[in-house]
């Protein structure tokens, strides 16, 4: 009984490291950045665009960073423009979250459908 439990525990830390190393952590942050820039106004295809580059290029701080955004008094709910978003961005006071979002924002215009 107990060998078995050891091959299962085994098993499980093999695949559980191929889900790692295929990228399975990566995916899945890439999935959360997505859902929250849709929440936050983004089309699902700009969205999915600027998702990728940030989770390459930011860390888990800086992305529950934005995570925190929220709108000033008098502002929307969910930001109107992209320079609003960008706005809201600046107001993090990191510049490294900035030009990712920024540069983000640019490419995936031109490229997301």
């Amino acid at each position: 009984m107990k060998r078995n439990i050891l091959i299962a525990g085994a098993v499980l830390l093999v695949l559980g490291g191929g889900w790692l190393l295929t990228g399975g952590l990566g995916r899945a942050v890439e999935n959360r950045i997505e859902s929250e820039l849709v929440a936050r106004g983004l089309t699902q295809p700009m969205a999915a665009c600027m998702a990728e580059r940030m989770a390459d290029r930011l860390t888990l701080a800086q992305l529950r960073k934005l995570e925190g955004l929220a709108p000033e008094e008098a502002e929307a709910a969910v930001p109107l423009t992209m320079p609003e978003f960008l706005e809201r961005v600046r107001r993090l006071d990191d510049p490294q979250v900035l030009e990712v979002t920024a540069t983000s924002a640019a490419v995936c215009a031109f490229t997301a459908r």
